[in-house]
């Protein structure tokens, strides 16, 4: 805690494919940190370094989006070139997941996310959406329904049917022992989850650009989820107080 506020590590995107051949940089949208410093919490970004100094520091964890994850790492091989993918990132980022989970800490993963989430944890993805089910989630303009489960924190905060946002080639294939499926697409596309005995939530779908100054009036605004995941923050750092 600082100043009485929970803080949150955020993990960043690079400059591996918009500037290949230039050094490694570290960039991650704004909007991520808005929707945890506008819910009470202090952010701060993970730089790619002491995923096991930073899980002691901060009291919670949000896995933000980005490219896609080596499908080696369950069980698969490459399927197609649309499968892009940042080892550096992804050695860091599971690390930290697993830093932050050895801890029970709170964590909350948001696209890429959700994916590294299902991932560590012993679950497979779909590489490519339109090759492996013929759905296409990859546009930014497009708005659509989800359906919530009962006794789940996105039925909770927003109802059983509502509209989200949608900019992913990748999806989770088969959930991870302990993590429960919260929302679907219509097509069945999982959309959320949340762990059965963790405090552990993600979407696949990105609520930072639907909430606050960003959002557009075309959805919910999905502020009430960061304030969830904020206060969960808050509640394990009171805990050890």
């Amino acid at each position: 805690m600082l100043n009485n506020k929970p803080v949150i590590c955020l993990t960043s995107d690079t400059n591996l494919f918009t500037k290949p051949q230039g050094p490694r940089e570290i960039a991650t949208p704004k909007a991520y940190s808005q929707g945890i410093a506008r819910s009470g919490g202090v952010p701060i970004i993970a730089p790619e370094l002491c995923p096991e100094e930073l899980s002691e520091l901060a009291d919670a964890l949000l896995l933000t989006g980005g490219c896609d994850i080596e499908p080696e790492l369950y069980g698969e091989s490459k399927l197609n070139d649309t499968v892009l993918v940042d080892p550096i990132r992804t050695e860091f980022e599971f690390a930290l997941a697993k830093a932050f989970l050895a801890k029970r800490k709170p964590i909350m993963g948001i696209c890429r996310g959700i994916q590294v989430i299902n991932v560590v944890l012993g679950g497979t993805l779909y590489q490519d959406l339109p090759e492996q089910c013929g759905y296409i989630h990859t546009s930014k303009t497009l708005r659509h329904y989800i359906y919530a489960e009962e006794n789940t924190v996105l039925r909770s905060l927003f109802g059983e049917k509502f509209k989200v946002n949608s900019s992913h080639h990748q999806a989770v294939k088969q959930p991870a022992p302990g993590l429960r499926i919260a929302a679907r697409s219509i097509e069945g596309i999982i959309e959320a989850v949340q762990h059965e005995s963790l405090p552990v939530i993600a979407t696949q779908f990105h609520p930072e650009l639907l909430c606050g100054e960003y959002h557009d009036g075309t959805t919910q605004d999905f502020s009430p989820l960061f304030r969830h995941f904020v206060d969960m923050a808050r509640a394990y750092a009171e805990s050890r107080e």
